[in-house]
């Protein structure tokens, strides 16, 4: 799919200017015609670009930050409760627009709007890129319903929900990640620029070196020889990996291995059924049906081991077995989530307790988290400590050895 970017007059021969995404130009044209627009130039904008005379591709073209979409969702809301009409929403919203790309979108929104098409069509059939299926299907079961507002509002709330909860992840794995960062980069400095000069100085004096100075020296010269080999070789493997998860069965094959491993698994679990449970409370609190929303929430979910289980959970449904009863049978959600649901259908209060049971193993993730960080900070600094301290030492041990002072 390209982005294209065109201009179009309408009836009354005023011209818009907008985006839209399509497989080739003549689909753009076919779809402006649809709409009683008379195209005027299309442009793909997916191509590449030149710098300094070299073609490169054209980076993070056609991509809405998430914030974007949120805020967007949230003054859509707002107007709307206000009781302002659907057409003028959008028209501020296009004025409001933090950046070009939000403004193309929303200007290709409010014509088809316009048009005629509701709202939920003019976003799946323009930007399905920025626009999930979730959002497409709350929706359209808000615009089927007649409260398009408080579905957007609760899209709104759940947009957030979600952002605060990405937000704290990654926050807590920073730290980890950068001090592992900075201590791998010392290391490499320390072998690479560091231990050979004083390699050279332990040549001149000629005196006999301790082995571990011997092996320090060692590892110094293989990463400085074959250290391009040792980068090849981790590219090739970073490539091999990610042909094979670009493959549904090697995906699959990795996802199964993630959930087998200790704390992570425990931690992939977590977030996964909080994320269903969260998706699947909000698509039902917004009136689409279970099935629909099963279907939804099957695509949205990151571990396709999850995934196909889920994927499943339809099958009984439609035999009337309810949706504790395949969640349990599924055999990978814990207790906590299948006795919740559970209690939810035999209490007329599935989407509450859907929400409830993501709002549990949310903070049980962070708490995950802020464990599994608590003990991945000494075990790095403990490791590179050990590292640095080893190479300290063998060059101690050199010193000494070379001028005669005894240990």
């Amino acid at each position: 799919m390209t982005i294209f970017a065109y201009r179009a007059a309408d009836r009354r021969g005023q011209s818009i200017d907008g985006v839209m995404e399509a497989p080739d130009a003549r689909t753009v044209v076919d779809r402006l015609q649809r709409d009683a627009y008379f195209p005027i130039t299309i442009v793909p904008q997916g191509g590449r670009r030149r710098v300094l005379g070299l073609a490169w591709p054209a980076l993070g073209l056609g991509r809405v930050a998430r914030r974007d979409i949120q805020g967007l969702t949230q003054q859509l809301a707002t107007m709307l409760e206000a009781g302002m009409p659907l057409d003028r929403a959008l028209a501020i919203q296009v004025e409001l627009a933090p950046n070009a790309r939000i403004r193309s979108i929303m200007t290709d929104v409010l014509h088809s709007v316009r048009g005629g098409s509701p709202l939920a069509d003019a976003l799946a059939k323009h930007h399905p890129r920025p626009f999930s299926r979730l959002y497409v299907n709350m929706v359209r079961a808000g615009e089927k319903g007649g409260v398009l507002e408080s579905t957007l509002r609760r899209l709104g709330e759940f947009l957030e929900e979600s952002q605060e909860f990405r937000d704290a992840m990654v926050s807590a794995l920073i730290y980890p990640a950068l001090l592992a960062g900075v201590g791998t980069a010392a290391v490499i400095f320390l072998l690479t620029f560091v231990v050979p000069r004083f390699a050279a100085i332990f040549g001149d004096l000629e005196a006999t070196l301790p082995l571990p100075t011997l092996i320090l020296l060692q590892v110094s010269t293989g990463l400085q020889r074959y250290g391009w080999l040792l980068g090849l070789a981790g590219l090739a493997a970073l490539v091999g990996i990610r042909l094979a998860l670009s493959t549904s069965a090697g995906r699959l094959r990795a996802d199964r291995l993630l959930l087998g491993l200790p704390i992570v698994g425990e931690l992939i679990l977590k977030i996964e059924v909080a994320r269903f449970t969260r998706i699947l409370g909000t698509l039902l609190r917004s009136g689409v049906a279970l099935i629909g929303a099963l279907a939804v929430v099957t695509e949205l979910l990151t571990n396709r081991a999850l995934a196909r289980a889920v994927d499943g959970l339809g099958d009984g449904v439609r035999r009337g077995a309810g949706l504790a009863q395949p969640i349990a049978d599924a055999g990978v959600f814990p207790p906590l989530a299948v006795h919740m649901v559970r209690v939810g259908e035999e209490t007329g209060r599935l989407e509450e307790m859907l929400l409830r049971v993501a709002a549990a193993y949310e903070a049980e993730s962070r708490k995950l988290v802020k464990r599994f960080i608590a003990l991945a900070e000494p075990c790095v600094i403990l490791v590179m400590g050990l590292v640095v301290g080893f190479i300290v030492v063998a060059m101690l041990m050199a010193i000494l050895s070379a001028t005669d002072i005894p240990i």
